[in-house]
């Protein structure tokens, strides 16, 4: 067994907050350089102990100035090690180091576009002037001691600062986005050029630091792996067996709010590929009862996460002296829940796997990819030699088809919303645009819509279709799906499916909504 890998480098981002904050990571990992997410309170041995080359200062929804607000630990001013602040991150380097902030008389949110202004080696290989992301609504009135300004917005005069002497650098944008255009150019003149990393990250360290990570935390008690069909469970099922083999049990449950065929298809797909035991659990009936007259998607998240919890205790108990849960838990489904260990977060919804959990679980979690993202999980279950397939699935959330089904969920609405989807996904795989989207999926609206079909009225439901591409699902936008393919699954829905007759396209990006609609 390799051992895990123990890097000669590392960047530390510390989080103050934002829902971006673990894209940095992402970047920096991207660019060669291995990096951790740490909370600003970390104490300063835990961060060190990563040998870092350089800090990173996360976002964050505070102003500097407003009482209780997170400021910058006293171990990084005295660290001497290279400093990027990002936001919230450049706002506090200058509230601490004897500059000011301010409200910005215009919020900037969205596009923007920068001028550099002065050489840096921060912008090197960068043009003057260059699209960013924008958003904040302070900004730097009066820059510190040592401190130039770099570069400028039509509503930030200091969109970027830097003590090149210091090696402290601050920009007011989001480099870790894709829509800055130049942000993994100015993340990697960071590591590289300022902090001087060589770059020795690689995907595939991952794997063999995950299975020590589950030996040395399971050691040799037994497992549960909870299976949902997805590639994030399955790459958490082939860890957890490559680490503790036979002390694992994988337990699939039919809650009754999967897509059409897919609990025959799991459970062939798994038996056939994966030499792993596998229990499967038939609990449609006591889903569905749970979620009888349930609105609020919130709570449905809630009441689905604690009903699976509890059926893996159940599981737990017959198997016996099962004292562990593996799941396929991923950093978006943490950051938008705002886990316990990101309490700076503002929460967007609550994961069945994460915020959704009871408080009394008998099960110790086991989760590890819990700090990876889709296209990082997706390397490692080819890695692990899961099957093409099953790699590149659309995700499918943990809830399933509940917080699809907008409104009250019964088996009549599940059933309609279940032949919608399937139209919708086998259309876009004839039209060979399955992979080009990330993900796809029909939402059955609490509304009815009047229509006319054979010359009389009807009042019947709303369907819409949601297909977004995106690289890593924090930012997503809408895919431009060709017309003609819309019209086709627009009207076989229309006359294949009974009690529809409107279908409409979701043409949202993310942010401002979020993929799923609840």
């Amino acid at each position: 067994m390799s051992q895990p890998h123990q890097p000669s480098e590392s960047i530390v981002v510390l989080d103050f907050g934002s829902q971006y904050s673990q894209l940095i990571v992402r970047r920096l990992r991207e660019a060669g350089v291995y990096s951790e997410l740490l909370p600003f309170s970390v104490a300063p041995e835990k961060a060190l102990a990563l040998s870092p080359k350089g800090i990173v200062l996360s976002g964050g929804p505070n102003s500097v100035y407003a009482p209780g607000a997170p400021q910058l630990p006293s171990w990084v001013v005295e660290s001497g090690l290279p400093v990027l602040g990002i936001c919230y991150g450049m706002q506090l380097q200058a509230h601490t180091l004897g500059g000011s902030v301010e409200p910005a008389s215009e919020r900037e949110y969205g596009h923007a576009v920068i001028q550099v202004q002065a050489s840096s080696p921060l912008f090197e290989a960068t043009p003057e002037q260059q699209p960013v992301w924008m958003s904040h609504g302070d900004r730097i009135a009066g820059l510190p001691s040592g401190f130039t300004a770099v570069a400028a917005s039509s509503n930030s005069p200091c969109a970027a600062m830097a003590d090149e002497e210091r090696r402290w650098y601050g920009i007011q944008f989001h480099p870790e986005v894709v829509h800055t255009a130049y942000g993994q150019q100015i993340l990697s003149n960071f590591v590289y050029r300022i902090c001087g990393c060589e770059g020795d990250w690689r995907p595939a360290h991952f794997i063999a630091e995950a299975v020590e990570r589950i030996r040395a935390q399971v050691g040799e008690g037994r497992a549960i792996c909870a299976l949902s069909g997805g590639v994030d469970s399955a790459v958490a099922a082939l860890l957890a067996h490559e680490a503790i083999g036979d002390q694992l049990v994988c337990i699939f449950v039919d809650n009754g709010l999967l897509r059409r065929g897919e609990a025959a298809q799991v459970v062939e797909t798994f038996q056939q590929h994966l030499n792993i035991e596998l229990i499967a659990v038939d609990a449609a009936d006591e889903f569905l009862s749970a979620l009888a007259g349930v609105v609020d998607p919130e709570q449905k998240r809630r009441i689905i996460g604690e009903k699976f919890i509890r059926i893996f205790e159940r599981q737990a108990r017959e198997i016996g002296d099962v004292r562990y849960l593996v799941q396929g838990t991923l950093y978006p489904d943490v950051i938008e829940s705002t886990a316990p260990d990101r309490n700076v977060a503002a929460k967007i919804k609550t994961h069945h796997n994460v915020g959704g959990l009871p408080a009394d679980m008998q099960l110790q979690l086991v989760e590890p990819l819990r700090y990876l993202f889709k296209d990082e999980a997706r390397a490692a279950g080819l890695a692990l030699g899961l099957p093409e397939d099953w790699v590149w699935r659309h995700p499918f959330p943990g809830p399933g088809l509940a917080v699809r089904v907008l409104g009250t969920v019964t088996r009549e609405r599940l059933d309609t919303l279940r032949a919608a989807d399937a139209i919708f996904l086998e259309e876009l795989r004839a039209a060979g645009l399955y992979r080009a989207t990330q993900q796809a999926f029909a939402v059955l609206l609490p509304i009815r819509s009047v229509g006319v079909m054979g010359d009389g009225r009807t009042y019947a439901d709303v369907i819409a279709l949601r297909a977004v591409t995106t690289d890593d699902f924090m930012t997503a936008d809408w895919a431009r799906l060709p017309d003609e393919l819309l019209a086709r699954v627009s009207n076989r829905i229309v006359n294949e499916v009974p009690g529809v007759n409107r279908v409409v396209y979701d043409i949202s990006s993310k942010p401002p909504a979020t993929i799923e609609w609840e």
